[in-house]
C-alpha cells in the first residue's frame, strides 16, 4: 500500500515513525517471521472449514429396499433379474427422470418390467419414504457424518444443524483466542507509542533491531529518541480514547456500522460457498485444488489492481465478480459440468482476495489508537455470518437454488455497499479520532496546494 504525505506538520509527525522504523529494519528478518507465523496460522484453521467437504459430504443414496439389499431373500424370480430391473421395480423417479433419493415403492411394480423405454409414473399412493434407511454410493467417499447419521431425505436439515454447530465452536474460539493471543503475540510498536506506551514501544523496536541484526541501532535507540521522533504523537496520546468512542462520534459510528455490516455479508457468502462446494461440482477434491491454484494468480493480479484502482473499485469489481460466478454456476444446467466448474473454481477464487481487500480498507479507515478495538467490533458482528451460512442451505428444502442466490447476491450487495465508505488509496492512516472525524479534509486541501509529497510503501 502506498501513502502520500504532504510536506508540513502532518507530514513530519507520519514520518517521525517511519524513520525509527528505518532504524531497526522497515522489512527486515522480523517482518519474514511474523509473516511466516501468521500464514501457517491461519494454515491451521483454514482446513478446519474446509474439510466440511469431506466429512460431511453428501454421497448418492437410495432406499435399501428387501428385494435389492437383502441376501437372504429368496424369490426366484428376483434372482434372475438384473441390478437394473430391480431397481426399476422398487425406486421410483423423481422430477429429473433420476431415481429417487427419499422413497421407494411400497411394493414391487413387476409390470414396469414390461414397458419400454422409461419408468411410468406412480401415484402418490404407490410410494412410501425409506423406512428401512438407505444405500450410499462409497466408491468418492470414505464414511462421513451424512452416512454415519443419516443426515438426508427429512433430516437433511439436520447437516446443516451439525454446521452451524461447528461454526459456534469457531465463533466463540475466535473471540476466547483473541484474549489469550495478547499474552504471546508481539503489539505493534507504533500503536503502544500512540496509546501513551512509549517505553513498551521502546522494547518493541530494540527487539526488532536484534532480530534484524541491527543491534548498533537498537543501541542508540533511547526513549529520548522515540519522545523527540514522535513529539505530537506523545502528546495527543495523553487524552487516551474510550472504546465507546466508536459509536459516540458520527463518522466513526457510521464507519463501525457499514463495515461490521459488510463483514457479515461477506462471511456468510464465502463460508457458504466454502462448505457447499460438493453441490457445484462432481468432484469436490478437483474443484478445490482448481479453486487453490487459481486463488494465487487472482490475488497476484488483485496487488495491481488495488494499487492503481483504489479499494473501493477493486472491492467493487471482484465482489460482483464473485457473486456472478456464484449465480451463474447454480443456473447452469447440470449436464454443462465443465462449465460449472470453471464458475465454482472462479468464485471460490476470488474469495481470498476479497477478504484481503476488505481488511485492508478496514484498517485504513480506522484511527490508529482505536484500531484493534474497532477491528474486534467488526470481528464480533461480522462474524455471526459464520453460523447463519449453513443455516441459509435449509432453503434448499423449498428451492435448490435458493440458498445460492442469497450466497451470490450478498456478496454483490457488499461490493455496492462500499461506495458509502470513503476511498483511501494514497491517503495517510488516521493516527486519532479527530484525524478520523475531520475526515482528512486539511490533509487533502495541503496535498493540493504543497506539490512536494513523500510515498511511503505499506
Amino acid at each position: 500500500m502506498y501513502h502520500l504525505y504532504p510536506i508540513g506538520d502532518s507530514y513530519l509527525a507520519s514520518m517521525a515513525f517511519q524513520e525509527l522504523l528505518n532504524q531497526v529494519g522497515s522489512l527486515g528478518r522480523f517482518q519474514i517471521i511474523q509473516l511466516t507465523f501468521f500464514i501457517f496460522l491461519n494454515g491451521l484453521m483454514t482446513p478446519h472449514i474446509l474439510i466440511e467437504n469431506f466429512t460431511a459430504a453428501i454421497p448418492s443414496h437410495r432406499c435399501w429396499v428387501p428385494i435389492l439389499d437383502n441376501d437372504t431373500v429368496s424369490d426366484n424370480d428376483s434372482r434372475t433379474l438384473s441390478q437394473d430391473d430391480l431397481l426399476r421395480i422398487s425406486i421410483p423417479l423423481d422430477s429429473n427422470l433420476r431415481l429417487d433419493k427419499c422413497h421407494s415403492f411400497i411394493q414391487p411394480q413387476w409390470h414396469l418390467l414390461h414397458l419400454n423405454g422409461t419408468f411410468s409414473s406412480v401415484t402418490e399412493p404407490d410410494t412410501e419414504p425409506c423406512v428401512d434407511g438407505w444405500v450410499y454410493d462409497r466408491s468418492n467417499f470414505f464414511p462421513t457424518t451424512v452416512t454415519e447419521w443419516d443426515l438426508v431425505c427429512e433430516s437433511q436439515a439436520l447437516n446443516s444443524v451439525s454446521k452451524f454447530s461447528f461454526m459456534i465452536g469457531l465463533f466463540i474460539g475466535g473471540i476466547i483466542c483473541g484474549h489469550l493471543s495478547d499474552r504471546w503475540l508481539s503489539e505493534s510498536a507504533r500503536w503502544l507509542i500512540v496509546t501513551n506506551k512509549p517505553q513498551k514501544g521502546l522494547k518493541e523496536l530494540r527487539k526488532v533491531a536484534h532480530i534484524n541484526g541491527m543491534k548498533n541501532s537498537g543501541d542508540t535507540l533511547t526513549m529520548e529518541v522515540v519522545r523527540t521522533s514522535m513529539k505530537k504523537e506523545l502528546e495527543a496520546a495523553k487524552t487516551k480514547p474510550s472504546p465507546r468512542d466508536l459509536l459516540h462520534t458520527p463518522i466513526l459510528r457510521k464507519r463501525i456500522c457499514l463495515l461490521s455490516f459488510m463483514k457479515f455479508l461477506l462471511t456468510l457468502s464465502i463460508i457458504g460457498l466454502s462448505i457447499h462446494l460438493q453441490h457445484l461440482g462432481i468432484n469436490v477434491i478437483l474443484l478445490q485444488f482448481l479453486i487453490s491454484a487459481v486463488s494465487i494468480l487472482i490475488s497476484v493480479v488483485g496487488h495491481f489492481v488495488l494499487n492503481h484502482m483504489g479499494r473501493r473499485i477493486t472491492h467493487l469489481a471482484f465482489m460482483s465478480l464473485r457473486g456472478l460466478f456464484i449465480l451463474t454456476a447454480v443456473f447452469v444446467p447440470q449436464e454443462m459440468q465443465p462449465l460449472r466448474i470453471i464458475m465454482a473454481t472462479l468464485a471460490g477464487a476470488h474469495s481470498s482476495l476479497c477478504s484481503a481487500v476488505t481488511c485492508l480498507h478496514t484498517n485504513e479507515l480506522l484511527p490508529t489508537t482505536l484500531r484493534a478495538t474497532g477491528t474486534g467490533v467488526i470481528g464480533m458482528f461480522g462474524n455471526s455470518g459464520l453460523f447463519l451460512a449453513p443455516l441459509l442451505m435449509m432453503l434448499a428444502t423449498y428451492s435448490t437454488n435458493l440458498p445460492w442466490i442469497f450466497y451470490g447476491g450478498f456478496s454483490i450487495l457488499n461490493g455496492l455497499t462500499v461506495f458509502l465508505l470513503p476511498e483511501t488509496k494514497d491517503q495517510p492512516l488516521p493516527e486519532s479520532i479527530l484525524d478520523a472525524e475531520n475526515d482528512w479534509k486539511e490533509s487533502r486541501q495541503s496535498k493540493k496546494e504543497d506539490p512536494i509529497i513523500k510515498v511511503t510503501r505499506f
